[in-house]
């Protein structure tokens, strides 16, 4: 049987001999669970390993994974490229609040495979959920310098819940020349009927800008004993909000390998869309991923 080719526009590489990563280097538990799993060094062989037969992962493109020092982070995934090809594309780490970002930003675009930037903006009424404690959505000096990201040509991983989707729209629409892509369909977080309302019409106010385009991953963050069944809703409406062109599926590995196998998710992607042709496939698995990302 000939492997399915993919391209995985989110994956994340960690080696903890590096000192840049002091969060994973003991067992933790929130949201997503105990981590004990994954507190160790993820690197490239494993990854690549996790297709088996079934899949050849052809391309991938690594998101940061809050580095104490972000460009030490993306020189090291720089060189990793320059010997292995893989990243084809990174996606580096940036405060965009900070005063000395442009600096950091020309830095980061020095490096040939730099393609975006990503600053995780997820706050939350319960401490549990929350990523961050400040609103820099609402941080009229955190937007004037996402405006710098023009420059470079940079595009920007939104990572964020569904109560914040309103004003990444407004975001969106105030910069239409920034690449925008919505991380993990945006993290579904509230399980309620209310909840769902919330994430499937803030998926509408950022579908109805044409430069947002949207991850399909980590669904398994708020559904541990996820099956086909279950993450078939979230694909689909995803999908319905933003059409077959600017949406991509994408495994967020090694955080959803503590939820079930490589395989077993890709299997699910595409059992979810296997009554699509073979171009609206290629373009969910594969081309999307390649267009937007620039690999």
């Amino acid at each position: 049987m000939t492997a399915m080719r993919i391209v995985d526009p989110h994956v994340h590489l960690w080696n903890l001999s590096s000192g840049l990563y002091p969060g994973l280097e003991k067992p933790s538990t929130g949201f997503i669970g105990n981590n004990a799993p994954i507190a160790r060094s993820y690197l490239l062989d494993e990854l690549l390993a996790e297709g088996h037969d079934a899949f050849e992962i052809a391309k991938i493109v690594n998101v940061e994974a809050f580095p104490t020092r972000p460009l030490d982070e993306t020189i090291l995934l720089q060189q990793l490229a320059d010997r292995t090809g893989f990243p084809q594309a990174i996606v580096a780490a940036a405060d965009l609040a900070d005063a000395g970002c442009e600096s950091l930003l020309a830095s980061h675009a020095e490096r040939r495979n730099v393609r975006g930037i990503r600053q995780v903006l997820n706050t939350h009424a319960d401490p549990f959920y929350a990523y961050v404690a400040e609103d820099f959505l609402g941080n009229p000096a955190w937007r004037r310098n996402f405006g710098l990201l023009r420059r470079w040509n940079l595009s920007f991983d939104l990572q964020l819940y569904p109560q914040q989707m309103r004003a990444a729209a407004e975001l969106a629409a105030a910069y239409p020349d920034v690449q925008i892509v919505l991380n993990h369909a945006g993290m579904f977080v509230d399980r309620t009927l209310a909840g769902w309302r919330q994430w499937r019409d803030g998926l509408a106010l950022l579908a109805a800008h044409e430069n947002v385009a949207v991850k399909i991953s980590g669904l398994g963050m708020f559904d541990h004993g996820w099956t086909l069944e279950s993450l078939r809703p979230y694909i689909l409406t995803t999908l319905d909000a933003f059409g077959l062109r600017r949406a991509m599926f994408a495994s967020n590995f090694p955080v959803d390998k503590l939820f079930g196998s490589y395989t077993d998710l890709w299997h699910a992607f595409s059992a979810a869309v296997a009554d699509m042709s073979d171009d609206e496939r290629a373009a969910l698995f594969r081309t999307n991923a390649e267009r937007i990302y620039r690999i």
